[in-house]
């Protein structure tokens, strides 16, 4: 028996910033991955803004960014497109496109030099709780079976934690909320311009969108989310169609493909019980609107380590202690979580026509500066249904 005063499970940008701060906060901390390489496979496009280096307490590293990005490009479905660039617009959002599997692996070793010892090929096979309130973990190493007790356990294995189902926690999300997204990496791009990213609106990904992130070159993310409940045929078809009549991807060749699900129902409701807390996809904690979940995910590890930390200094691993975290979640992104999703919501209403004329009303339209609630806002003014259904949560 192998004991700790904190397990994280899965080293992802969540699960690695979680053990980093915990360490920070003095505690002992052990964080396991199944994966042989933290960061492979990337499950997402790789885009974060600049706040996110401010919430991690780190600089921005050339070794894991690839392109800096200076703005956005709208297309709707007939094509009418909306240009939101830094040359004529504030963009507070704007960040960069990582390298993740750089990245992951770099959130990791910050963690490793705080203390935490790191266990990859480890994958947490159950849990029981203990009288004591701990909890055991049962891993597997190698074809190696042990057990790892921790005084408080933090869930970050993604948006169908095995880890959340185990405790008993209330941490699902529903079907119509959970998008199927899928992506090339490709090379021989040729975008018009490729520091800005291109999102294109509906039927093209019923539920979601098709995106290019630029990752500098030549290279780009080309990928798409959908919600099946939506969708006709399945995501890859989907891609696959949007790649073949992308004009920058004409000659474009695919060297990595990418699958995932991406929670976009807003908060679990339960994140967190005595001695254990969930964060990152694995309590949804992504935008809904857009289906971004680093910066998020980031911020809900940072919590969650944070808190744990300062359970174990006070030897108070209560649902009463730890119900902090959940209350500096909801301080950090709640709001913005149930607005993105009446938000988007409302969004999926809408058809070809709608955006057609939206993305034409949206060209006379002067920005002065750009966000998820700008965009919003504009739609308010755009579109007389929009006002009814979201003014209340905008304006």
């Amino acid at each position: 028996m192998i004991k700790t005063d904190v397990l994280v499970i899965g080293a992802g940008p969540a699960g690695s910033t979680a053990a980093r701060f915990a360490a920070k906060g003095g505690a002992k901390v052990i964080l396991i991955d199944k994966k042989s390489e933290i960061g492979a496979p990337k499950r997402c496009a790789e885009g974060v803004s600049k706040k996110t280096f401010d919430i991690l307490e780190l600089e921005a590293d050339p070794h894991w960014i690839t392109q800096e990005i200076e703005g956005v490009r709208l297309i709707a479905p007939d094509g009418t497109d909306v240009w939101i660039t830094n040359d004529v617009v504030e963009l507070p959002e704007a960040g960069y496109i990582l390298e993740r599997k750089v990245f992951d692996k770099h959130l990791a070793m910050e963690a490793g030099r705080e203390g935490v010892e790191i266990r990859i090929k480890t994958q947490a096979k159950g849990l029981k709780k203990e009288e004591d309130g701990s909890y055991t973990v049962t891993v597997e190493t190698m074809g190696d079976v042990y057990d790892i007790n921790a005084k408080i356990l933090i869930g970050a294995d993604g948006p169908e934690s095995h880890v959340a189902k185990w405790a008993g926690l209330k941490a699902i999300t529903k079907p119509k909320h959970m998008e199927s997204g899928i992506q090339f990496e490709m090379c021989n791009a040729k975008m018009e311009r490729n520091n800005v990213l291109e999102f294109y609106f509906g039927s093209v990904a019923p539920g979601g969108y098709f995106w290019l992130f630029p990752k500098g070159d030549d290279i780009v993310n080309a990928g798409l989310a959908i919600i099946p409940e939506m969708a006709e045929k399945s995501a890859y078809e989907y891609l696959v169609d949007a790649v073949n009549n992308c004009y920058a991807l004409k000659d474009a060749q695919p060297v990595e493909l990418n699958v995932g699900g991406d929670p976009v129902g807003g908060l679990v409701k339960e994140m967190y019980n005595d001695n254990i807390l969930l964060c990152g996809d694995a309590a949804s904690q992504v935008n809904p609107l857009t289906g971004g979940g680093i910066t998020s995910g980031i911020t809900g590890g940072k919590l969650a380590g944070q808190t744990a930390a300062e359970a174990i200094a006070a030897g108070d691993c209560s649902k009463e202690f730890l119900k902090k975290y959940a209350e500096l979640v909801d301080e950090a992104m709640g709001h913005d979580m149930d607005k993105y999703t009446k938000a988007c919501d409302y969004l999926w209403s809408l058809n070809d026509d709608d955006l057609n004329s939206i993305a034409k009303a949206f060209q006379d339209i002067e920005f002065e500066t750009l966000g998820t609630t700008e965009l919003v806002k504009a739609l308010i003014k755009v579109q007389p249904s929009a006002a009814l259904k979201l003014r209340k949560l905008f304006l």
